[in-house]
């Protein structure tokens, strides 16, 4: 093809492949198609000029039983994926292939190119429309907003992928809006149960699906979140509709990168991870943005390595952040869920000009009264709650009563657990924290608290309880 650089491959080290061009080298970030000998195509992304005629570039496909010497062409450009309504309801990589055993994509698909740059600061919009989740923690003391980021942050097994999971039910329920769903490293039988589940669901309908898995070379996982964030741009921006976009989970495109990094002979920065580890981060978060009045929102599962809140990729994806959802391995194992540490948790849209005076004064007293339990928890271990005081005793007794309260049954959890998902409205979860702050729960059983929606609906229950002659 006229204008297109052509090249051979002179050496092939796992995903690094070393091309050869005798003219005009591809400029950096440029995909190249690799001819494979047995008839198949192979993607790569050019990552570093070695001599005037050589380039080293990171493979987006698995590379075994490619040899030297095949032919390779520069595509002229980035890699490009398609977008718009063909694609939603399917599964795909990060070339945009289905990978969902469904029909190949219509041929006049548009695509557009995975790396570009963020929108100018004049065009980005900002909104304090608040995005209601139905999920009484994060509504009351950590609330989203229409084209604001988001991130859960935990360890392994405290439950980010649940959260995530429900919080796209939220979002086709509430707002029939666009789902953009990025898996990042993810394991096939969990893309393989999503689908599942989403299909079931009649969620999948308004939904995409991009897939990098753990069994994919680094650069297809590294590159993953950048495709599925071209996708939801072309609704943003063509079809003006707001989208979701769910990254699941992105401290694997840290990871990623740091494999990228080690494999291109890069030095190692702290902890081993990438030098260019704020740049690849910025890259990402920054293209996260409301234009023109119609907002992409992001929620971003964030792995936490040994729960070690310091790690350095921690730090760098939590600057980036309006909302941070803290998960507890503490109050995973007490039977809590969501675990959302409602202390560790912020907003900085917890504020009286944008939720109001009474939600702020809710949310302020519900931290206060739990944190001041627990800051006597250890008194209570030692020496036993007798040994407290009325008002100490009085203010345990009501936080405990809030932690209950706050935890809730989810939809997504129902085949699990058998307990009907709930789905409360901001104005009942305020209610019912405001009713046991003010002393009306104080001889109810905690019990009677744990797991349900609404006040009402932990009344009843209590009132039956009352009746049976259970009551402690």
């Amino acid at each position: 093809m006229p204008g297109i650089a052509e090249g051979r491959v002179s050496a092939v080290r796992g995903a690094v492949l070393d091309v050869y061009f005798p003219e005009a080298l591809p400029a950096l970030g440029e995909a190249l198609r690799v001819q494979c000998e047995d008839g198949s195509r192979l993607l790569a992304e050019v990552q570093a000029h070695l001599d005037p005629h050589q380039v080293r570039a990171i493979a987006l496909a698995s590379t075994a039983g490619l040899a030297r010497g095949v032919a390779v062409q520069a595509l002229g450009g980035p890699l490009e994926v398609p977008v718009g309504e063909a694609l939603l309801g399917r599964l795909v990589d990060v070339s945009g292939a289905p990978r969902d055993r469904g029909p190949a994509l219509p041929a006049d698909v548009p695509c557009r190119p995975i790396n570009r740059p963020a929108p100018p600061l004049a065009a980005q919009g900002v909104t304090r429309e608040l995005f209601s989740t139905g999920i009484k923690v994060i509504d009351l003391l950590t609330p989203l907003v229409q084209g604001g980021k988001a991130a859960m942050f935990g360890g392994a097994g405290v439950g980010k992928t649940v959260l995530v999971m429900e919080l796209i039910q939220a979002m086709v329920e509430r707002y029939r809006g666009i789902s953009v769903f990025a898996g990042v490293g993810e394991r096939s039988r969990e893309g393989h149960e999503m689908l599942n589940e989403m299909r079931d669901s009649g969620v999948l309908a308004n939904s995409v699906l991009v897939y990098g898995q753990m069994n994919e070379p680094p650069g297809a996982r590294w590159r993953v979140p950048f495709s599925a964030l071209s996708i939801a741009e072309y609704f943003r921006d063509e079809r003006r509709q707001n989208v979701l976009l769910l990254i699941d989970n992105v401290f694997r495109f840290v990871q990623a990168g740091a494999e990228v990094s080690g494999l291109l002979g890069r030095l190692p920065s702290r902890v081993g991870y990438q030098p260019t580890l704020a740049d690849e981060v910025a890259a990402l978060q920054e293209r996260i943005v409301s234009v023109g009045g119609v907002a992409v929102t992001a929620i971003e599962a964030v792995y936490v390595p040994a729960d070690d809140f310091t790690d350095p990729a921690v730090t760098a994806l939590a600057a980036h952040v309006d909302s941070m959802v803290v998960l507890s391995r503490q109050m995973a194992a007490q039977g809590m869920y969501p675990a959302i540490d409602p202390i560790a948790s912020s907003s900085p849209l917890l504020d009286a000009q944008v939720v109001g005076e009474v939600h702020l004064a809710v949310a302020t007293e519900v931290r206060r009264v739990i944190e001041h339990y627990r800051s006597l928890q250890d008194v209570i271990a030692l020496l036993g709650i007798e040994e407290l005081g009325v008002e100490d005793r009085r203010i345990v007794g009501r936080a405990r009563r809030l932690q209950r309260f706050l935890t809730q049954p989810f939809i997504v959890t129902e085949a699990f657990t058998g307990i009907p998902g709930r789905s409360v409205a901001l104005a009942d979860t305020l209610a019912g924290c405001q009713a046991i702050l003010a002393g009306e729960c104080d001889d109810w059983q905690e019990r009677s608290l744990y797991m349900v929606g609404t006040l009402d609906e932990a009344r009843a229950r209590e009132q039956a309880a009352r009746q049976a002659g259970t009551h402690d």
